[in-house]
């Protein structure tokens, strides 16, 4: 089946939502806030799981069992605190959008300049994220590859397809199921900052994951 992704990050809709972790010095976006953000995100057309149905059935029928009500809230809190613990000054940010869990993985500590093979020196930071995904198995998880402007739409979108299946295959090879994975790259279409700037094309260079509860 071939894989891929609808992000659910619109930076404006977290901006001022978020709020930083005393502990660990990253964002976080309140429980409240959050509800709110991830509406605005949903009233965009974004924050959906792409393959959602198909992968939950995928999953229930291998015997993965699904989260539902009050449950689902307390699991994917054990699992973003055993991701801040584990990411704290990687480089990766780690974002909570009401039930779901976002890292943003920045290309410069991830990938060479237009190479699409994760850099070797990142490889702990994503067995770090191995370990937690394979610990809290009943979530699906989204990795979407993003780019500037810089260079032709047609490379920008291979590039952001080759990278972000790279980090999913990696992520995979570490015993995670891949029938949780879904994967796509966007290209330069969906910028969180101004690529006029150096400082703005280099944020818009990323990888995301999304984490989102089985239920």
């Amino acid at each position: 089946m071939k894989m891929q992704i609808v992000t659910a990050v619109v930076a404006a809709a977290f901006l001022s939502a978020c709020t930083t972790d005393p502990y660990t010095g990253q964002s976080k976006v309140s429980n409240l806030a959050g509800g709110a953000a991830l509406g605005a995100v949903a009233g965009a057309g974004l924050g959906m799981l792409a393959g959602g149905n198909d992968r939950r059935n995928a999953l229930i029928g291998a015997g993965v069992g699904a989260l539902a009500g009050g449950a689902i809230g307390g699991y994917m809190d054990q699992q973003e605190n055993e991701l801040r613990a584990q990411l704290q000054g990687t480089g990766v940010s780690v974002t909570r959008v009401g039930n779901n869990i976002v890292l943003n993985m920045p290309s410069n500590i991830t990938f060479d300049s237009d190479q699409s093979a994760l850099k070797p020196q990142f490889y702990n930071t994503l067995n770090s994220v191995a370990l937690v995904l394979k610990k809290f198995e009943r979530s699906l998880v989204d990795v979407a590859g993003h780019t500037d402007s810089t260079g032709s739409d047609s490379y920008n979108q291979q590039l952001s397809q080759q990278r972000a299946q790279s980090v999913a295959s990696y992520l995979i090879s570490q015993g995670n199921n891949p029938q949780r994975f879904y994967v796509q790259g966007y290209g330069e279409s969906r910028p969180v900052a101004d690529n006029s700037s150096e400082a703005g094309r280099a944020a818009n260079r990323r990888v995301e994951i999304q984490i989102a509860p089985l239920s």
